[in-house]
C-alpha cells in the first residue's frame, strides 16, 4: 500500500535538470505548475508508482494546472493501472473537477470495461488448457505453429511486412500463453523423464501425426488452443494498438463521440515514420548480413571448419554468425569472451555460430522436408507425420517438439568448438554455449509464480528449453527466429546488470572513436573537462570529441537494447533520450567555454588557437528507435547509420533481395569529391545514408 513519503521528496528533474523537491505537507506556490507544465514527465512518473504517495499533489495540480495533469495520466500508463492508488486520486477528479475531468475519467472507464472483456474472453477459451504441463502446451503450440506460421513463412520468399507483423502477432500471443501456463504450473510438472514425455506426447502429440483408433486426437483440446492463441491475439493487439496508443502514442487523439471512443491522427505521417524505423532496421540486417558474407570468405579457418556435405547451408549459417559477431563487437562493444556469471566464460562468436548451425539444421532437416510432404499430403498434420516417420526410421528424432539429455546436446555440438589444439571440440565450451541460451522454465514457473519483480526472456532470446534435466527445442522457431537480435537482447536487455556491461560502454566509444580518427578526426574519448571552482559547476565527462578541418562533433553516446513496442520506444524517448539531450546542452556549452581559454584542449584536438571551430552536438544510440528526432535541439543519431557513414557503405543498405539473388552491391560514393567533415556532417544531417529508404 502507498506509504507517506517523509518531507521534503524528490520528484524528478526539471528541463533545467536540477532536483525538483515537493515540501509536504505544503506546497511552494506556483513553483509545481510550474515544473509540470514544463516538465509532465515529472507528474507521470509519479503517477506511474504506489509505494510513495504525496497527499493533496493530484488535486493540486488538478487546480492549478489540469491540462498537464491529465498529459501525465495518460502517459503514466494509468490506462492499464486502474485498480492502482493512483488512479483512484485521478478517478475523484470526475466529481470534483466535472469540467476539466469527467470525460477523461469516462474515457478511462470505457478503457477498461473493454479490456475487461477481453481478459474474460481469454480465461474462458483457455479454461480447457488448464490441465495441461508446459510440455503438453507446447504439443499444442507447435502444432499450431506448423499449420499458421511455418506455411506462411515458407510460401513467400520476399519480405512483406503485414505478413511478418500478423505472424509476429501470433508469435506472441504463444509466447503469452506459454507465460501463463508456467505461472500457474506446479514445481511436478518438471519432474520429466523419457517415460513422462513419450506418455505426454502420445497423448497429445503423436495422434495428430499419426492417427490411430486407439487414441483419437484431441481436437477439443487443439481447438481451444487455437482460439486461446486469437483470443490472447485480440488481447495483446487491444494493449499496444489501443491502451498503448492512448498512453504513448502523442500522433494520435481518442476523441469521445457518445459511448464509443474514436482515433483522430494528429500527426499523419507518423506512421509513416514509424514504418520508415522498420524498413531501416531490414536494410541494417541486410548490411551486416553482406560483411558476414564478407569476412566469411576472407577467413580460410572459417571455410574449413564447414562440412563438405552441407557446405552452402553452413556456409550461410557461418556468415549469419560473423555479421552478428561484427555488429556485436562494432556497435555493442562486445569483446570475444564474456563472463556469464560464475566465473564462465563464453566464447561469443562460437555462441553465435552453434546457434545458427542450429537454425541451418532444422531449416534443412525439419522446415524444407516439411514444405515438401506438405505438397503431397495437402495438410500439416500428415506432413509432420510423413517426417517424424523418417527420423525414426534414421533414429533421429523429426517431432514438432525435440528433447534430448543435456549430455548428448553436450556431445552432438562440442565439435563447433573445435580448435587446432582440440580438434574434438571442448566439451566444457559446448556446456558454457548452451547455457548461455538456455531457459530454466522450472526456475523461471517459480518466479513467476511468486509474483517476483524482472525481466521476462522472450522465447526467442533464450530458445533452449530446460524442463528437468532435458533440453527442448522448437523447430519452427528456432529455424524462423533472428538470432543477431536475439543475442543483442540476451547480452544487453536480459543481461543488462552483467559484470562486463560498463567496460562493454567504454569499448562502443572507444571503438567509435577509432572509425573517427581513421577518418582523420583529432579524437579524445572520455574527456573529463576540468572546471575551477569559480565557474560552480561538476567537471563533464565528454564521451566523444572528434575535431577536423574546423570542426568540433561532440557526441553523446547511449547503448541499450533492440525494442519492439511503442511503449518501450516512448520510455527511451521521454528517459535516455530527454536527458541525453539535457547532458548534451550543458556539454557543449562547457566545450565552447573551454576552448576560448584552454590551449592544451586545443593542441589536442589539432585546433588553431585563433580560431573558432563550428560546434555540434549529436547524440549517438545503439537502438533506431526515436531516430533523426532532435532532443533539447540535438540531433539524435543511430550508431550503426554513423559506423556506415564513416565507412562510406549506402550501398550495403540496398535491402535482402538483391543479396539473396547473390548480386554485388555496386559501389555508391556518399563523399564523390574526396571525404571531409563538412561532407560528413552534412550526409549525416541530411540523412544521405537512407536515401531510397523510403
Amino acid at each position: 500500500g502507498a506509504q507517506q513519503a517523509p518531507a521534503p521528496l524528490t520528484i524528478s528533474e526539471n528541463k533545467t535538470g536540477e532536483n525538483v523537491v515537493l515540501a509536504l505537507p505544503t506546497y511552494r506556490a506556483g513553483r509545481e505548475d510550474v515544473i509540470f507544465q514544463e516538465s509532465p514527465e515529472a507528474l507521470a512518473r509519479y503517477l506511474a508508482q504506489d509505494a510513495v504517495a504525496v497527499p493533496g499533489l493530484v488535486a493540486h495540480v488538478a487546480t492549478r494546472s489540469p491540462e498537464a495533469l491529465r498529459w501525465a495520466a495518460r502517459h503514466s500508463g494509468l490506462v492499464q493501472r486502474q485498480g492502482s492508488l493512483r488512479w483512484r486520486e485521478v478517478e475523484v477528479l470526475g466529481a470534483s473537477h466535472p469540467q476539466e475531468f469527467a470525460e477523461f475519467v469516462r474515457v478511462f472507464h470505457i478503457f477498461r470495461q473493454a479490456r475487461e472483456e477481453r481478459v474474460a474472453d481469454l480465461e474462458r477459451r483457455r479454461a480447457p488448457l488448464a490441465g495441461l504441463t508446459p510440455l503438453e502446451l507446447l504439443a499444442y503450440a507447435s502444432l499450431y505453429a506448423f499449420e499458421h506460421i511455418v506455411p506462411a513463412q515458407l510460401e513467400v520468399s520476399e519480405v512483406d511486412s503485414e505478413r511478418d507483423t500478423s505472424l509476429q502477432v501470433r508469435w506472441d500471443a504463444i509466447e503469452a500463453l506459454v507465460a501463463w501456463k508456467l505461472a500457474t504450473s506446479d514445481a511436478r510438472d518438471f519432474r520429466l523423464d523419457d517415460a513422462v514425455i513419450g506418455r505426454s506426447l502420445r497423448m497429445h502429440l503423436m495422434p495428430f501425426l499419426l492417427p490411430s483408433p486407439q487414441e483419437p486426437p484431441r481436437r477439443d483440446l487443439y481447438a481451444a488452443f487455437s482460439a486461446s492463441v486469437e483470443a490472447q491475439a485480440e488481447l495483446n493487439e487491444f494493449d499496444s494498438r489501443s491502451a498503448d496508443a492512448f498512453s504513448y502514442d502523442d500522433d494520435i487523439r481518442f476523441v469521445l463521440r457518445g459511448t464509443v471512443l474514436e482515433i483522430e491522427e494528429v500527426d499523419p505521417e507518423a506512421k509513416w515514420h514509424w514504418r520508415l524505423g522498420e524498413e531501416k532496421r531490414r536494410r541494417l540486417h541486410g548490411y551486416w548480413l553482406y560483411r558476414g558474407m564478407q569476412a566469411f570468405a576472407e577467413s580460410p579457418e572459417l571455410v574449413a571448419r564447414i562440412n563438405p556435405a552441407n557446405f552452402d547451408a553452413n556456409a550461410l549459417a557461418m556468415s549469419k554468425a560473423m555479421a552478428a559477431w561484427l555488429c556485436l563487437h562494432e556497435v555493442y562493444g562486445v569483446e570475444a569472451q564474456i563472463d556469464a556469471g560464475g566465473g564462465i566464460q563464453v566464447d561469443v562468436f562460437n555462441a553465435l555460430m552453434s546457434i545458427e548451425l542450429m537454425t541451418a539444421f532444422y531449416n534443412s532437416d525439419f522446415l524444407l522436408p516439411f514444405h515438401d510432404a506438405m505438397k503431397q499430403c495437402g495438410h500439416p498434420w500428415p506432413a509432420l507425420g510423413m517426417l517424424a516417420l523418417s527420423g525414426f526410421a534414421q533414429g533421429e528424432n523429426r517431432m514438432p517438439v525435440t528433447w534430448s539429455d543435456k549430455a548428448v546436446k553436450i556431445a552432438r555440438i562440442a565439435p563447433w568448438t573445435a580448435t587446432r589444439e582440440r580438434p574434438q571440440g571442448h566439451p566444457r565450451a559446448a556446456e558454457t554455449i548452451l547455457d548461455f541460451w538456455t531457459s530454466d522454465w522450472e526456475v523461471l514457473a517459480a518466479r513467476l509464480r511468486a509474483g517476483e519483480a524482472g525481466l521476462r526472456p522472450r522465447l526467442q532470446e533464450l530458445p533452449i528449453l530446460k524442463l528437468g534435466r532435458h533440453l527442448f527445442q522448437l523447430p519452427w522457431m528456432q529455424a524462423l527466429q533472428d538470432n543477431r537480435v536475439a543475442a543483442i537482447n540476451n547480452l544487453r536487455r536480459l543481461g543488462a546488470r552483467r559484470a562486463g556491461v560498463g567496460k562493454e560502454t567504454r569499448r562502443i566509444e572507444q571503438r567509435l572513436g577509432d572509425l573517427f580518427s581513421s577518418r582523420g578526426f583529432k579524437v579524445l574519448a572520455g574527456h573529463v573537462l576540468p572546471v575551477s571552482q569559480e565557474e560552480g559547476a561538476q567537471a563533464e565527462e565528454i564521451d566523444l570529441l572528434c575535431a577536423r578541418d574546423g570542426c568540433l562533433l561532440v557526441l553523446e553516446v547511449k547503448s541499450t537494447y533492440v525494442r519492439r513496442s511503442m511503449k518501450d520506444a516512448w520510455l527511451h524517448r521521454t528517459t535516455t533520450l530527454r536527458k541525453a539531450g539535457t547532458q548534451l546542452r550543458r556539454k557543449v556549452g562547457a566545450v565552447r567555454a573551454r576552448l576560448a581559454s584552454d590551449t592544451e584542449l586545443q593542441r589536442a584536438l589539432d585546433l588553431a588557437e585563433d580560431a573558432t571551430p563550428a560546434v555540434i552536438g549529436w547524440i549517438v544510440d545503439t537502438s533506431i528507435e526515436c531516430d533523426r528526432e532532435r532532443f533539447d535541439g540535438f540531433l539524435k543519431i543511430a550508431l550503426e547509420e554513423l559506423l556506415v557513414a564513416l565507412r562510406d557503405e549506402r550501398h550495403l543498405l540496398r535491402g535482402l533481395s538483391g543479396l539473396l539473388r547473390g548480386e554485388e552491391p555496386q559501389p555508391d560514393p556518399l563523399y564523390p569529391q574526396g571525404f571531409s567533415a563538412p561532407g560528413f556532417i552534412e550526409v549525416v544531417e541530411s540523412g544521405a545514408v537512407w536515401a531510397g529508404t523510403a
